[in-house]
C-alpha cells in the first residue's frame, strides 16, 4: 500500500507532459484557427458595439443633467397587455422594433417583428352597409366592424435597426385581410441631436391625440373609437417631418410639430409644393406618489383637401357621393390615468383613458361628384365626438374593459344644396365590453361584445372574438 502511493502520484504528474508532448493532428490545428478566428471577430463586433453607444451617451449626458429628469420615472407597454405600462409616468418610447443588443456579429442585423392577428365577426347587421348617420365619410376609411365570419385581420411586419451612432431607421407594413400590403410607417430618426431634440422623416402616424399613434395590436379594443373613423377615417398618417421637445423639467413635458404632404383624410394627396398639413402637439404628466400616475395632451391637426371623395346620405336616406375642397382643423384634448400598486402592474393595475376630437371644415361640397348632375355649394361644419374607456386587470393574464362613446354632427352648412342632403340631430353612439386572456405577453386572445347605434334606426349587436400573437423583437410602445 505505501508503494501504491508514491507511484500513483508518479503517473498523475506524468501526465500533463505527455500530453503536452503529443502534437495535435492537421485537423485539430484547423479547428483551433478557426475558433480564434471567430472570437477575434465576435470581440471586434462587441468593441464596435461598446464604442457606438458610449458615443451616444457622451452625447446624451452632454445635453443636460437635468433633461434625463425631465420626464418622470417611467415603465412602458410592451407589444402584448401582459407586459401592461404600470402606474409609471409618460414615456416616449417608440412604436417600433427595438434594436438588436447581442453581443455578437447579429448585433448589426435588424431586428424583425411579426404581429399575426386574425377575428371572428358575428353581426345583426350588414357590414357592407355600415356607415356613420349625419358623417360624410371617405371613400377609402376604415370603419365598422369589418367582415362577417372568420377573417384575416391587419398583420404587421416590422424590421428596425441602429444605422449609426447618430440615426435610427424602421419600416412597418401592414398586411390587409385582402391580400393588400402598404407601409404603414417608413422612417428615420435621430439619436444624439442633444438638448432633449428628436426628429423623424419619412411616413409615420402622426403623434396627435392617443390612439392615434399607437398601432392597432396595442389598442385595449378590438376597433378603433368612432371619434377617430368619423373624424380622422382611422388613424392618421403622412409623409413628411416630425420634431419633438423634451423640456429639462422635474415634471414631464413634451412639445411636437410636424409638416407633410397631407396625403390622408382628412386631407388628400395632391401635387403641391408646399405642405398639405401641420400639426401641433402638447404633452405632459406626472406621478401621483409610487401608485398612480397621468398624462394630459393637446393637439391641433390642420389639413388641405381637393376633390376629397366623401360618402353620406341625402334626404332621401339613400347613399350620395359628394367631392370637398377645403381646409380642416382638428383639435384632440386626450387623458390618461393609471393605477397600479407600488407601481407593480404585473398582478392587477387599471387604465382610465378618454379623448374629445373636434372637426371644422370650412369650403366647398359637390353633390353628386360621380354624375353629370353634380351641383357645388359652400359648406361649413363643426364635427365632434369623444370616448371614455376603463380597462382593469383583476388578475394576471386577465383583464376587462367598457367603453362607452358619442358622435354630433352639428349643425352643418350646405349653402345651395342644403335641401339636398340629410339633415338630421341624430347622435350616433356606441357601447363595449371587452374581456382578454394573455396566456404570456406575446399572446393575445380577445372577446368583444358591442352595441353599435351609429346608424339611425339601427342597433348593430356585434360579437368579436380575436387573437394576436407577436412573433420576433418586438420593442416597447407609448405610455
Amino acid at each position: 500500500m505505501h508503494k501504491l502511493i508514491p507511484a500513483s502520484f508518479a503517473l498523475a504528474m506524468a501526465m500533463p507532459l505527455a500530453a503536452h508532448a503529443q502534437t495535435p493532428a492537421p485537423e485539430a490545428a484547423a479547428d483551433i484557427k478557426a475558433l480564434r478566428q471567430e472570437m477575434e471577430a465576435m470581440r471586434a463586433a462587441y468593441e464596435a458595439r461598446m464604442q457606438a453607444l458610449e458615443q451616444r451617451l457622451r452625447a446624451a449626458e452632454a445635453s443636460s443633467s437635468k433633461a434625463s429628469a425631465a420626464a418622470p420615472a417611467s415603465t412602458t407597454a410592451a407589444a402584448t397587455p401582459a407586459a401592461t405600462t404600470s402606474a409609471a409616468s409618460p414615456s416616449t418610447v417608440a412604436a417600433a422594433p427595438a434594436v438588436n443588443k447581442s453581443s455578437n456579429a447579429n448585433a448589426f442585423n435588424p431586428a424583425i417583428s411579426l404581429i399575426l392577428s386574425g377575428t371572428y365577426a358575428n353581426t345583426s347587421q350588414d357590414p357592407a352597409n355600415y356607415g356613420i348617420t349625419g358623417f360624410h365619410l371617405p371613400s377609402d376609411g376604415e370603419f365598422g366592424p369589418g367582415t362577417r365570419g372568420l377573417s384575416l385581420a391587419e398583420s404587421e411586419l416590422g424590421i428596425s435597426a441602429q444605422i449609426d451612432p447618430f440615426w435610427r431607421g424602421a419600416l412597418l407594413l401592414a398586411l390587409h385581410p385582402d391580400n393588400k400590403v402598404s407601409v404603414e410607417e417608413a422612417y428615420v430618426q435621430t439619436t444624439a441631436l442633444g438638448h432633449g431634440m428628436t426628429a423623424k422623416a419619412g411616413r409615420f402616424l402622426s403623434g396627435v391625440g392617443a390612439l392615434n399613434s399607437q398601432h392597432a395590436h396595442t389598442w385595449d379594443f378590438v376597433d378603433n373609437a368612432l371619434a377617430y373613423q368619423a373624424l380622422l377615417g382611422g388613424q392618421y398618417g403622412d409623409d413628411g417631418l416630425q420634431f419633438k421637445w423634451l423640456a429639462p423639467l422635474n415634471q414631464y413635458l413634451e412639445l411636437g410639430a410636424e409638416i407633410g404632404r397631407g396625403r390622408s383624410h382628412p386631407g388628400t394627396d395632391t401635387s403641391r409644393n408646399s405642405p398639405g398639413m401641420w400639426a401641433l402637439t402638447a404633452k405632459t404628466g406626472g406621478d401621483i406618489g409610487e401608485s398612480q400616475s397621468w398624462r394630459l395632451g393637446a393637439s391641433l391637426l390642420n389639413a388641405k383637401a381637393s376633390a376629397q371623395a366623401l360618402v353620406g346620405l341625402n334626404a332621401a336616406g339613400e347613399s350620395v357621393h359628394s367631392a370637398f375642397d377645403g381646409d380642416t382643423q382638428v383639435w384632440v384634448l386626450d387623458g390618461i390615468w393609471k393605477w397600479a400598486p407600488n407601481g407593480n402592474a404585473t398582478r392587477t393595475h387599471f387604465k382610465l383613458q378618454g379623448e374629445y376630437l373636434q372637426s371644422r371644415r370650412k369650403g366647398s361640397l359637390i353633390y353628386g361628384a360621380d354624375s353629370s348632375a353634380a351641383s357645388g355649394g359652400d359648406y361649413r361644419a363643426t364635427l365632434s365626438g369623444w370616448y371614455l374607456q376603463g380597462v382593469y386587470q383583476f388578475m394576471p393574464s386577465w383583464r376587462v374593459g367598457l367603453r362607452t362613446e358619442r358622435l354630433d354632427a352639428g349643425r352643418p352648412s350646405y349653402g345651395l344644396n342644403s335641401d339636398l342632403y340629410a339633415q338630421s340631430r341624430y347622435k350616433p353612439s356606441k357601447h363595449s365590453l371587452v374581456l382578454d386572456y394573455s396566456p404570456s405577453e406575446f399572446s393575445r386572445i380577445r372577446l368583444q361584445l358591442a352595441q353599435d347605434r351609429s346608424r339611425e334606426g339601427l342597433s348593430d349587436r356585434q360579437l368579436l372574438l380575436q387573437y394576436q400573437m407577436s412573433l420576433g423583437a418586438h420593442g416597447a410602445h407609448s405610455y
